[in-house]
């Protein structure tokens, strides 16, 4: 009975150790840094680039492959349910005088025939497989491009995520602290209601106002929950998984680094690698095109062995079976094919002139993006630094009136309408820091940096 209960009591402690890791697991802390690094390995876009890579890789292998020599064996097995019949004329060597017929029907064939083969073909030139290995290992090139360009995008989009959780549970702290500020002062007016120094109105105007801001708590709450559901979903993190960020927006927004990150320059941009491959992969194509015109040279050799008989039996015996073997080289020229070639070419040709007409465009939106995204940043930072004086400004009116109305010379509207303009003036203040980490963002992207 106690070793019994004994293995109960370690059954259960051991369930809640279990269960403790589970729930531990569960929650997850990441730093900024950290959440782009787990993206990058987890992100289902950032997963598919790298698997595309794998695919171009093996391409490569399969053009190479084509110049290797090409071997094929074959086997086959014929049962002749009727065998063919031919005719020759009923004279000369053949002739049959008990036949009146002027020809005689002659059996060529037997009832079982089998045969075996192997046959080796080796490309010796050919213009089209030296372009194709080329395009091949140039189609891994823009296979990588097109990776780092996945994986910016998924920075991106991580970044602002995470942003945006940052700006909201900034937003939660303070909604929080501004219940707590008009709740202090709804049980003041109360106390003095009461205590018939204050009117029912100047009661129920602090409850309107604290209704408001419980209200918006409630919205700053569900917006803080769908933005880390958000940043999951980019990062590839399981939805069922808590995540907790442990980076601060001070941390992240150093002014020494958004002045280096103005002064940038800009580095390259792999929007413009994408281009440039794409040209090379059409240039590659006309080369095709154009080589096409020259003859192309192939050895083939064959070794078989054939067997035939009456039975089913003899067709097995070794007499039956006779070998053959050949070896030969084959050349093919073209001639004319309707000008098929050369108007594949004249398209390749148009194509290399829209792609270089795409490369200057894409050059002059590179230049013009940087300029919008520096000048954005500089704004929304003017813009960000008006409205925390803002903020501070209505915070130290909110001071004073209700300094004014503890001391009996102040009204009660008076502080609440103080209370409205410092809400007001911390909302326009996150809307507009929300801006300055966005813009901030676009800059980093528009500059290459994103890494």
């Amino acid at each position: 009975m106690r070793l019994t209960t004994r293995i109960s009591l370690f059954g259960v402690l051991l369930f809640c150790l279990l269960a403790g890791r589970v729930s531990a697991q569960e929650v997850l802390e990441f730093t900024l840094e950290e959440s782009v690094h787990y993206a990058l390995e987890n992100n289902p876009d950032a997963k598919n680039a790298l698997l595309e890579t794998f695919a171009s890789k093996a391409s490569v292998g399969e053009q190479v492959a084509q110049g290797l020599p090409q071997v094929n064996g074959s086997f086959d097995f014929t049962k002749n349910i009727a065998v063919p019949t031919m005719f020759v004329p009923n004279e000369g060597p053949f002739a049959d005088p008990d036949n009146p017929s002027d020809v005689l029907p002659i059996t060529l064939g037997v009832n079982y025939q089998s045969g075996l083969s192997v046959a080796v073909n080796q490309m010796i030139f050919d213009g089209s497989y030296f372009v194709g290995l080329k395009a091949a290992r140039t189609y891994r090139q823009l296979s990588e491009f097109d990776k780092e360009k996945t994986e910016n995008d998924v920075i991106e989009h991580v970044k602002k995520a995470f942003f945006t959780v940052l700006v909201n549970k900034e937003r939660q702290h303070l909604a929080e602290a501004n219940l707590a500020r008009i709740d202090t002062l709804l049980q003041e007016t109360t106390a003095l209601y009461e205590e018939g120094f204050a009117e029912k109105i100047e009661v129920s105007r602090v409850k309107v106002q604290y209704n408001n801001i419980s209200a918006e708590l409630d919205k700053i709450n569900a917006a803080t929950e769908i933005s880390k559901q958000l940043l999951k979903v980019q990062m590839g993190l399981p939805i069922e998984h808590e995540i907790e960020i442990t980076e601060s927006l001070r941390d992240l927004n150093q002014p020494q680094q958004i002045q280096d990150l103005l002064d940038n320059p800009g580095y390259r941009r792999v929007e413009m690698d994408q281009l440039k491959t794409n040209w090379e992969l059409v240039k590659l194509d006309l080369k095709n095109n154009t080589v096409q015109y020259l003859p192309s040279l192939n050895a083939n050799f064959t070794y078989q062995r054939n067997g035939a008989g009456q039975q089913f039996n003899t067709l097995w015996d070794n007499e039956n079976w006779f070998t053959g073997a050949f070896v030969g080289l084959t050349l093919n020229v073209p001639i004319f094919d309707g000008l098929a070639k050369a108007k594949r070419i004249q398209q390749n040709r148009i194509q290399l002139q829209q792609i270089e007409n795409q490369i200057d465009m894409l050059d002059d939106n590179i230049d013009v993006e940087r300029f919008q995204a520096r000048t954005n940043l500089k704004n929304n930072l003017k813009t960000l630094d008006v409205q925390r004086e803002n903020m501070e400004l209505a915070s130290e009116v909110y001071n004073i009136s209700r300094i004014k109305y503890a001391e009996g010379v102040g009204s009660n509207l008076e502080v609440v309408e103080a209370d409205s303009d410092l809400v007001e003036a911390e909302i326009n203040y996150y809307s507009a820091l929300y801006d300055a980490l966005i813009s901030k963002v676009d800059l980093e992207k528009a500059l290459g940096i994103l890494r």
